[in-house]
């Protein structure tokens, strides 16, 4: 008898990272958590469902942690396997053998896991299996791979291979040359996402890589030069803010929404608010990006918004503090009635026609009639309401039209600059570079998909967002 494993997961590069989700089940019943976690781990279902699925934590190139969707860690012992530990140790810690899309899962002291006769999972299979049909042995099959973050990216190669990659990355991706490419386009300002281990940079805890202190440094410095302000968004929170790879989520999960990862947030807003609050080249801090909706309760976010905003104050009177609305299904006049402070509040709205299926088969003129009628009419009753600055953080000359002409962006991109422009604070473009041609700001303009015309030389700050790896573009209004 042949046991299956489905992994959902994460796969970097050829090596295996952190995020993989893995479901078990035999050829005639499944091996699951009941309830998501908190349960013994039984194998008497046909069909795993999402509450019966593990995410795999990875440790080294073989070893593992299993965490349930309740956020359990699997622990087998002498008396059969549970998953109710609240955070992994060396009991929950297991070794994964693999031969040509089948695994063996050892626990550390040698025994194998195995689905008993009695339905459950025990580690207790005599002996070493063999690679045939046995109790012992599962068989892989990936069903999903779609994180590709930071954390994967440095877990997935280990410290020296990741330091190496991110060090050539880092010199040669942004330089100052882009910072002039800005300046002769009317650009102003820089949105640069970072993540919350900048705060321990050079030696930021694993497996993150030290040096993206140094790239935000250089920033500040080419942006001087050239005249040019800065934005830090908050873009990774501990714990990850919204589950999505950009915010260096482990596994999928949000567990952001802790005391303690508040509190080591608020840490992060400390240094960078006491590191760069007077720098001539400081326009605001963002404290949190894409907070989702689903996840993130409201009164949690807005106690956070406040305490983000007295920092702030603490090291600057004047820096711009940037609150981003919830992503999901909130309404941004939420954060309008939450009163985070005094001064200087600016609400960011990311405007994207993708990633929802109400978009799937607009056609080019629906696109463009969408921004005209459903967008301004949003953004004119924000402006019209008595409370913080509008931003439009992030928007980007893409959408779902599959046969778009070179005529039909430059259609859609004039009407999103139209709209976007009347945004009290200004707008900003995802991103300046990117694999993705029209998600590339640069390509956009030195290929004529967009056309900034005058409305680059309007008063205003035009931003664009620098990510230690990658640079967003945005267009703000003269506020200062």
């Amino acid at each position: 008898m042949l046991l299956r494993i489905a992994f959902l997961m994460e796969l970097l590069f050829g090596k295996w990272g952190f995020g993989f989700v893995l479901c078990w089940w035999l050829t005639f019943s499944g091996a699951y958590s009941d309830n998501g976690g908190g349960m013994n781990v039984t194998v008497d279902r046909d069909v795993a469902s999402s509450w019966e699925t593990f995410r795999l934590w990875r440790v080294s190139t073989s070893e593992f942690h299993f965490r349930t969707l309740q956020g359990q860690f699997l622990t087998c012992g002498s008396g059969g396997c549970s998953a109710t530990a609240e955070s992994p140790s060396t009991l929950e810690t297991f070794v994964i053998e693999r031969n040509n899309g089948r695994v063996h899962i050892k626990v550390g002291n040698g025994a194998y896991l195995q689905a008993a006769i009695e339905n459950q999972l025990t580690a207790d299979y005599p002996g070493n299996p063999g690679w045939d049909n046995n109790a012992a042995t599962f068989e892989m099959t990936i069903v999903a791979n779609n994180l590709h973050g930071d954390y994967q990216l440095a877990n997935g190669y280990l410290h020296n291979e990741a330091k190496r990659i991110l060090k050539r990355h880092r010199n040669s991706f942004i330089t100052i040359d882009d910072f002039n490419f800005l300046y002769r386009h009317g650009i102003n300002t820089v949105r640069i996402p970072v993540g919350w281990w900048i705060a321990y940079d050079p030696n930021p805890p694993a497996p993150f890589i030290g040096g993206s202190l140094e790239s935000l440094d250089n920033a500040f410095s080419w942006a001087q030069a050239y005249n040019i302000k800065c934005i830090i968004d908050l873009h990774a929170a501990p714990g990850s803010q919204n589950g999505m790879e950009h915010s260096a989520s482990r596994d999928g999960s949000t567990d952001w929404p802790s005391q303690a990862y508040i509190s080591q947030t608020l840490h992060v807003i400390d240094f960078l608010a006491s590191r760069f609050g007077t720098h001539p080249a400081l326009l605001g801090i963002e404290l949190l990006n894409e907070p989702s909706a689903a996840t993130v309760p409201l009164d949690t976010l807005v106690s956070y918004y406040k305490q983000g905003y007295e920092i702030v104050r603490k090291y600057s009177p004047s820096a711009y503090v940037i609150i981003c609305q919830r992503i999901g299904n909130a309404d941004p006049l939420e954060l309008y009635q939450a009163n985070i402070g005094s001064h200087n509040i600016v609400v960011d709205l990311h405007y994207y026609n993708l990633f929802d299926t109400f978009f799937v088969n607009m056609s080019a003129e629906d696109n463009i009639q969408f921004i005209y009628k459903s967008r301004e009419a949003q953004l004119q009753a924000l402006n019209n309401a008595n409370g913080p600055l509008v931003f439009i953080g992030e928007w980007v000359n893409e959408w779902n039209v599959t046969s778009g002409s070179q005529t039909d962006y430059q259609d859609f991109g004039r009407a999103q600059l139209e709209v976007y422009n009347a945004a009290s604070f200004g707008w900003a473009y995802w991103t300046l570079k990117n694999d993705r041609q029209h998600w590339d700001f640069e390509w956009n303009i030195r290929n004529n998909f967009l056309q900034l015309g005058k409305s680059a030389n309007k008063q205003s700050f035009n931003s664009l967002v620098l990510l230690g790896l990658a640079y967003a573009l945005a267009h703000l209004h003269q506020i200062l």
